[in-house]
């Protein structure tokens, strides 16, 4: 599955000459072509300490134009990032559509360090490997280009270069007492490497492994497998547009017979006096539970889902009123913005990600791929129907953190919401929650039930599930929800 460029191959400074100019222009004329299309490009430089990844990287920017390169450099995390899932940091720096993103040190840096050190087993390795599989799959099924180069260098090599930085007083500062344990370590490093790039190199993201030894031949053969890899992804992006355009849709089936929602019980109702009592017990119990989770950095997602006007608004006032304001974020979510839609659409989410002991709310979420992109056609048929699998990753990813991940759907009938749209006519402080939209959204209920129950069939999970909350009654949708977290926060810090 990897290409191994001939090894022990050398470039005379003449012929290096001579071969730059004409690579220069490849490079940047496919660059100029990447600016208009609509994938990214991530470049992940890799390999072994002394082969040459920093001269690699500096010469690929100066080759290409650098403003529409950005170059990343990641070493250990910084407290910040080891507040979030692994992948946050990887996330939030993927390059926009059109661009090129350069990783120096990647997500496979910290699972091969891990088990060379021996602070991971074979098959924790595995789990990680596995994972890394998940996210560049999903990358490459975006559509985005992933180009993974490997520079390697034998052991002998390795040492001479160590020798060679040392002697030189401009460059001995490079030499660490790190790169001197990896030297005694280099049999065991390579070891794990081999399991490593032959266990990640697939036909949509292959390795190339590219001797070192040589940094005018390494430069050269990494640049022109960029700009091959480009090109062909340039020309694959357009016929499958072609192709696309050519196919008449298909119609997509009901993946779930069973209407989950009918099941609910929506003339549960709570009276008043009840209501302003339990708000009252379980508003004081989260204040307390939030507090303590806060102490013990335990942070937790709750997402918001529901029917227009089905209570989610007035269910987050009662939660928020019972937490302090530094220690919860509401992500109220629209419309992707311009900058948004140039990524992949759970990148916007990974954003958000909470550092440790805060609460985080969003107010519509990462599930509008399967529900609004899917009813209204903003997403493909293959689009959304990948995006449960990409969801359950992402949520397993915040669980495996240690985040507690709570997803309501608040459910009210079809003659109770337009009794609410109605109301909210009526009244001049509420008139601006009713648009037309909503009205239009109504035609398509059906459409949207389907969707739903589908969604929480296949995303309702161990440790994700939904909860399903009966809101024609608004008291008693706003109480089952402040109970649910509770019992879920305090079950989760008592583990």
């Amino acid at each position: 599955m990897f290409e191994i460029a001939e090894l022990g191959h050398t470039v005379s400074k003449a012929d290096y000459n001579e071969q730059v100019p004409e690579l220069r222009t490849q490079l940047l004329t496919v660059q100029q072509q990447l600016r208009s299309c609509d994938f990214p490009v991530v470049i992940l430089i890799s390999g072994v300490d002394g082969g040459g990844k920093g001269e690699v990287i500096n010469l690929l920017n100066e080759w290409m134009d650098p403003r529409f390169i950005r170059t990343f450099a990641f070493g250990t995390p910084s407290d910040e990032e080891k507040e979030r899932p692994k992948f946050w940091r990887f996330w939030r720096t993927l390059p926009p559509k059109g661009l090129i993103g350069i990783n120096v040190g990647s997500w496979y840096s910290d699972p091969l360090s891990q088990r060379v050190y021996g602070l991971i087993d074979d098959n924790a390795l595995q789990i990680e490997l596995m994972q890394i599989r998940q996210l560049e799959q999903q990358l490459v099924d975006d559509g985005a280009l992933i180009i993974k180069c490997w520079l390697h260098l034998k052991k002998d090599e390795q040492k001479k270069r160590i020798k060679a930085l040392e002697k030189d007083p401009e460059n001995s500062w490079q030499v660490t007492a790190r790169d001197k344990k990896h030297l005694k370590m280099y049999d065991d490093f390579v070891q794990v490497a081999e399991r490593v790039l032959t266990d990640t190199s697939t036909g949509e993201a292959p390795w190339l492994i590219v001797d070192g030894s040589d940094i005018r031949y390494s430069s050269l053969t990494v640049g022109q497998h960029i700009f091959n890899r480009i090109q062909q992804q340039i020309k694959r992006r357009a016929a499958e547009k072609m192709a696309r355009a050519a196919l008449e849709p298909t119609p997509i089936l009901p993946l779930v017979q069973q209407n989950l929602l009918d099941s609910l019980d929506l003339s549960l109702t709570l009276d008043k006096k009840d209501y302003a009592q339990e708000l009252a017990f379980y508003q004081g119990k989260l204040n307390k539970l939030a507090r303590e989770a806060h102490q013990q950095g335990r942070s937790t997602i709750v997402v918001f889902e529901g029917w227009d006007a089905a209570g989610k608004g007035g269910a987050i006032r009662r939660l928020t009123h019972a937490v302090d304001a530094r220690a919860y974020q509401i992500i109220p979510i629209a419309a992707p913005t311009d900058e948004e839609k140039q990524h992949h659409y759970l990148w916007r989410f990974w954003r958000h990600v909470p550092r440790s002991g805060i609460l985080t709310i969003y107010d519509r979420s990462w599930y509008g791929r399967v529900l609004v992109e899917r009813v209204e056609g903003f997403a493909t048929e293959q689009e959304w129907q990948r995006g449960y699998s990409e969801i359950v990753n992402f949520e397993e990813a915040l669980a495996a953190h240690g985040i507690l991940v709570l997803k309501f759907w608040l459910h009210i009938g079809k003659d109770e919401q337009l009794r609410r749209f109605q109301e909210r006519e009526q009244i001049p402080y509420k008139q601006y929650k009713i648009t037309e939209e909503d009205y239009r959204n109504r035609e398509k209920w059906d459409e949207y039930q389907i969707a739903v129950n589908d969604m929480v069939t296949r995303t309702s999970t161990k440790s994700a599930p939904w909860i399903l909350v009966e809101a024609n009654d608004k008291k008693y949708g706003r109480i089952k929800i402040l109970k649910t977290f509770c019992e879920k926060l305090e079950k989760a810090m008592n583990k």
